[in-house]
């Protein structure tokens, strides 16, 4: 019994939320354009047509999947060159944290000025906003190595890409995760700054011209089908390390 309430402690707080919210709102007569109900806002969803949703959908989940991938390959590259070189480490580490504290939606406009309205410039955006955490994350495990492995290895004459391969990398597996846990949830907010600045079609964009338009509930829904794809992303980032990497998970006491 104990065990089936720890699981269903999330479900039943969040169902608790959305009585809570419902019930005020009605008692409050809270008008829709202000803060709607949570069955307006699934009135409002079902109101709208599931192909337009999933087309929105679709667009967002572009961008955000494509700007994570680059990130990803960018990302650890980059995060060996910093390990591997002092030089790189004292030149390029400042630039990524000039990159990482200007203000994205500053610079959004900006971008897509330069890159054009496609497809392009949300990417770079989405990967700008995700490259920082998994760049430091990567570099930090890759840190984390114990020296006397690293120097079992060089005693053995290993080259230093075997050293990267088969004994930093496996040890920085934890903290590679932990910043894909953060950086696919960037991803989709760099996604949406994208869509808020250039889109024609996307939940950032819907979000974006249902507000402009009062049609309040209509904004919420597609704010919560973003939130859903955001809980998805991050659930599917968790299975893939426990398909792949279950030994890289720290024991659960």
């Amino acid at each position: 019994m104990h065990k089936w309430l720890d699981r269903a402690a999330p479900v039943l707080t969040f169902i608790s939320i959305l009585a809570i919210w419902e019930t005020l709102c009605r008692l409050l007569a809270v008008p829709s354009f202000l803060l709607p109900t949570p069955s307006a806002i699934v009135i409002a969803a079902f109101a709208v047509d599931i192909g337009q949703w999933w087309a929105h959908l679709a667009a967002t989940l572009e961008v955000t999947l494509i700007g994570f991938v680059v990130s990803i390959l960018v990302s650890v590259p980059i995060a060996i060159a910093l390990t591997n070189s002092r030089f790189l480490s004292r030149t390029l580490l400042p630039l990524l944290v000039v990159v990482q504290s200007t203000p994205i939606v500053a610079v959004a406009p900006i971008i897509v000025v330069t890159l054009g309205a496609g497809l392009l410039p949300r990417v770079v955006i989405t990967f700008l906003i995700t490259l920082f955490p998994l760049v430091i994350s990567t570099a930090t495990g890759l840190q984390a190595t114990p020296p006397e492995l690293i120097e079992l290895s060089r005693s053995l004459r290993a080259s230093r890409a075997r050293e990267y391969w088969q004994i930093r990398l496996p040890f920085a597996v934890p903290y590679i995760f932990s910043a894909l846990k953060v950086g696919i949830t960037l991803s989709v907010i760099g996604a949406v700054i994208a869509e808020f600045v250039a889109a024609e079609k996307g939940l950032g964009y819907m979000i974006l011209f249902s507000t402009s338009s009062f049609k309040v509930p209509q904004a919420f829904a597609a704010l919560a089908i973003l939130v859903t794809a955001s809980l998805l992303l991050f659930q599917l980032v968790v299975q893939l390390q426990r398909r792949f990497f279950l030994w890289s998970i720290p024991a659960s006491r």
